[in-house]
């Protein structure tokens, strides 16, 4: 802090130029020191994989006057693509990153620089080791399997995946695009690898050995190319895809995946949704919504004030730094913030648990077999 003060007179005042070539001892400051610098660059700007950080905006705004928080909800694809183009282009414009593509992040922007990771003294043990690097996980989030429940009160009419390529469910299951949503991408990533326990769940529901055709390799693939003979449904909107499924007044409804927070609205939008957990061999995939911050990002200071925040109180619901993520089928990586109670345990979830690394070899020959099947 010392040297920061000093540098600080010799550039007659805490400036963007002299906070950069501080970032070392930005990242061992508290709160109270970051929002001194932070409040002389008046803003800090995120784009955020969720809608929700517009709620961040009024309570960090209220929290910490002098700042003026710029949210722009922008889903991770397009962040990724932004952000290259951008720093590219020489453009430092956006602090702070509030994105999950794993595979894509950590195997291509970390590698690259283009991304700085930081997370809050505050909280250091309180976030499991794997969770920390090579960037900070806020949350765990989800794509699964997701029904109407007002439709089926007894409980998923999907108990096995391979259900969803039979004559009763065609042109009945919607996803995102995955060339145009990364997350959905990674699903479909994730089933590929999983083939032996694809190809026993085959076995189980139809009484034999499953058949790979010859350009495909293993029952995950075949999936995924039985999915879309079935005429899986591709929606560019994550808010259609939740209200075509959880509509109450919906007559036999489709099922989609989705996020298992999505149930969050249920109650707003007259929705239904619910998990189908209870899925062989697995109900979709668990990964990390990660925050990070731009490399030479215009308000350093800030952005580490804002990720701060981001990660809430001591309190258990991570007051309003966090709260608004605190809803079911979202599970704070800071484990001394409890879990909603109407969403099932973490420990219960029947997902999977990407392996970025895996992931990421793996992702291209998926997009292409998608791209094939389109």
């Amino acid at each position: 802090m010392k040297r920061l003060l000093i540098s600080g007179l010799m550039c007659s005042g805490i400036s963007f130029a002299c906070a950069a070539a501080g970032a070392q001892d930005l990242n061992t400051l508290g709160v109270d020191e970051l929002y001194e610098l932070a409040r002389e660059e008046g803003q800090v700007t995120v784009w955020s994989l969720s809608s929700r950080i517009a709620q961040i905006e009024v309570a960090f705004e209220a929290r910490y006057p002098g700042i003026d928080l710029i949210g722009l909800d922008i889903n991770s694809t397009n962040q990724i693509a932004r952000l290259v183009a951008e720093q590219n282009a020489g453009i430092n414009a956006v602090d702070v990153l509030y994105l999950s593509e794993a595979p894509t992040v950590f195997g291509q922007l970390v590698p690259q620089g283009r991304l700085t990771h930081y997370l809050p003294p505050r909280i250091e043990g309180q976030i499991a080791d794997e969770l920390t690097t090579p960037l900070a996980t806020h949350r765990l989030s989800t794509r699964a399997l997701m029904y109407n429940e007002a439709a089926y009160p007894d409980g998923s009419p999907i108990t096995n995946l391979w259900q969803l390529t039979t004559p009763e469910w065609r042109s009945k299951v919607l996803m995102e695009d995955p060339t145009q949503r990364g997350e959905v991408l990674d699903l479909l990533t994730e089933i590929s690898l999983r083939s032996d326990e694809m190809a026993a769940a085959y076995e189980e529901l139809f009484g034999k050995p499953i058949e790979v055709a010859d350009h495909l390799d293993g029952a995950g693939q075949q999936f995924i190319q039985d999915l879309f003979d079935n005429d899986l449904i591709l929606i560019a909107s994550s808010s259609t895809v939740r209200a075509s499924v959880g509509d109450k007044n919906a007559k036999e409804p489709a099922v989609g995946f989705m996020t298992y927070s999505s149930m969050r609205d249920n109650e707003q939008e007259g929705w239904a949704l619910q998990i189908a957990n209870d899925v062989n061999p697995g109900s979709g995939i668990l990964f990390p919504a990660v925050l990070a911050i731009a490399n030479n990002a215009p308000n350093p200071a800030a952005a580490r004030l804002l990720i701060d925040f981001l990660y809430g109180d001591d309190s258990d619901t991570g007051g309003p730094g966090f709260e608004p993520f605190g809803v079911a089928g979202d599970y704070a990586a800071r484990r001394t913030i409890k879990d909603s109670p109407d969403a099932l345990p973490l420990e219960e979830l029947n997902l999977w648990q990407i392996d970025p690394e895996k992931t990421a070899a793996a992702r291209a020959e998926i997009l292409d077999l998608v791209i094939m099947l389109q």
